[in-house]
């Protein structure tokens, strides 16, 4: 029972050994039985001349197996002119929203009106109690008629007082010639001289009173009109047609200064308000067609009325509204959308979305055949995504795009192209 271990071991000496120390004489065996084999095989090139070209590796080109060429189907495409649209996203935007408040302090004697109700510009929103505004501008206005009644005795006073200089001033003519004749005194002509200074005096005071009869008849118009103001800002009436975006104020309720009334929303035509990159800022106009897709499917169109001359210091982006009619009111404030802003056309194709693929750096583009069905990678610039393909810019205007094992090809190697037409 124990032979067969102890020959196990002198089989696994008699190896290590002749691996050890008689290595030399192993390769010399092996190299032995090589050179006859070459030799053998020398003889036998020397009896069949195909057979030696064979083993020296001389048989012609043509005659070895080729390296099989991968196939792909490539997609002749023909560039058309599309319209290259500018699509951002935005929001819908309410075109007129204002909070109205009071501008005094009463308390409100009107019913209220609830959110929701549709109102017309000059409807009644807050109806504010008048006090004593009414008495104070009786008391104004019947200060303003007696002031205005000051004014004809002022005026009489002045000419009163013309008149009496107009005496003066011939008394004192006469009194001077006579003087000069000898036949008045110097005293009749001093007297007759200060009798003019006197009615000079007296028209400057008729005259200071016609002024302040006139600032008085002003005050008072003041004094009307404010109390005129006052009582016109107990009436709080919508500024626009619109809708209202919360109760007006409760029956009761104390208004005060800025205290708030009631928020008029106007939604029709309505605004999409969205932000364009500065890349393509230069592709918007005043004035262009537009397109939009809400969040909940419903699409409308109208134009661009708003381009934005400088940009947001923060994202880089310029704002552009669109006004769009919503006659039925249907659409929201504050609504997500889709904005497709319509630009000059330019030349694109029309390509499977999987035809699109990646080179190592990461950039966008499609694989091509060219010359010799040579792989050539190629750059786009996605214009449109729909449902059928996708349009895309760069290309030259015919190019062989493969649509099938472009994933499979790298840039330079030759492929055997089947082609196929573009439905387009």
């Amino acid at each position: 029972m124990r032979l067969i271990p102890l020959l196990t071991a002198l089989l696994v000496s008699v190896g290590l050994y002749g691996i050890v120390f008689e290595r030399d004489a192993l390769l010399a065996f092996a190299l032995g039985n090589a050179s006859a084999d070459e030799g053998a095989t020398q003889v036998s090139a020397q009896a069949d001349p195909a057979a030696g070209d064979a083993a020296a590796g001389t048989v012609p080109a043509a005659d070895l197996p080729q390296k099989p060429v991968i196939g792909v189907v490539v997609l002749r495409s023909q560039a058309q002119t599309v319209d290259s649209a500018v699509v951002v996203r935005g929001q819908t935007k309410a075109n007129r929203q204002v909070e109205v408040r009071s501008e005094t302090t009463a308390t409100v004697i009107s019913p209220p009106l609830r959110k929701g109700a549709y109102v017309q510009q000059g409807d009644l929103l807050c109806q504010l109690d008048p006090g004593i505004r009414e008495a104070t501008l009786a008391e104004a206005r019947a200060n303003l008629t007696q002031s205005r009644a000051g004014i004809p005795e002022a005026e009489a006073r002045l000419d009163e007082a013309n008149a009496r200089l107009e005496e003066a001033e011939i008394n004192n003519n006469a009194a001077s010639k006579l003087s000069e004749g000898g036949f008045a005194s110097g005293t009749r002509v001093a007297a007759t001289q200060a009798s003019v200074s006197s009615a000079r005096a007296s028209i400057a005071s008729a005259r200071t009173g016609l002024e302040s009869a006139q600032a008085g008849i002003e005050s008072a118009e003041a004094s009307v009109a404010a109390a005129e103001r006052a009582i016109k800002q107990l009436t709080i009436t919508a500024p626009f047609e619109g809708l209202l975006e919360s109760d007006t104020a409760e029956l009761g309720s104390l208004m005060q200064t800025g205290t708030l009334c009631a928020t008029v929303i106007q939604l029709d035509p309505i605004k999409l308000v969205g932000f364009v990159p500065e890349t393509a800022v230069n592709r918007v106009t005043v004035g262009a067609l537009a397109g939009a897709e809400l969040a909940t499917g419903q699409r409308m169109q109208g134009r661009v009325s708003f381009l934005s001359r400088a940009a947001d210091p923060t994202t880089r982006t310029f704002e552009v509204e669109i006004q769009v009619p919503n006659p039925d009111l249907s659409i929201r404030d504050g609504q997500t959308a889709d904005i497709a802003i319509s630009s000059d056309g330019a030349l694109a194709h029309k390509l499977p979305q999987s035809a699109l693929t990646l080179n190592n750096e990461g950039q966008l583009g499609v694989r091509t055949v060219g010359a010799g069905d040579i792989v050539k990678f190629m750059p786009v610039q996605l214009l449109r995504d729909q449902i059928d393909g996708i349009w895309v810019s760069g290309l030259p205007e015919t190019a062989d795009v493969i649509v099938v094992g472009q994933d499979f090809v790298t840039e330079g190697v030759q492929v055997a192209p089947t082609y196929r037409e573009a439905k387009q």
